[in-house]
């Protein structure tokens, strides 16, 4: 039997054009307060409400408040070769993170938590 080989887009490059192009533009004035539940008192990056925080992501690149995640990404990377599993836009403490799920080419899975605003990687938590 033989095995055919699929050709994949990477999810980094998806996540950072939906980012920075706003593929599906909505209003930017959508839902400023994070909705209940989700980790650590704000969004949750898997939850229900991945819609919302992509748009909130969007809006506050076009705004300027935060950061591209590509530009995040890239940063990682070169910090941990690897590959994002998945990221999103969350709250931590009061503030707006990215919680990036990554990778390494040694196969740890490694969370990190950056500063939306400034780009600052907070934390990386591995396994």
């Amino acid at each position: 039997m033989r095995s055919i080989r699929i050709p994949t887009v990477g999810l980094t490059l998806v996540l950072g054009l939906v980012l920075v192009l706003g593929a599906a533009p909505r209003l930017a004035s959508a839902q400023a307060a994070p909705p209940a539940g989700g980790g650590q008192g704000g969004y949750d990056s898997l939850g229900a409400d991945w819609g919302a925080q992509q748009d909130e992501a969007r809006a506050g690149v076009r705004q300027g408040r935060y950061v591209p995640l590509a530009r995040v990404i890239e940063e990682i990377r070169r910090r941990t070769p690897g590959q994002q599993l998945d990221a999103g836009l969350e709250q931590a403490q009061g503030r707006p993170v990215y919680r990036v799920r990554w990778a390494a080419a040694n196969g740890r899975r490694i969370d990190y938590i950056v500063d939306a605003r400034t780009g600052a990687i907070l934390s990386a938590e591995g396994r």
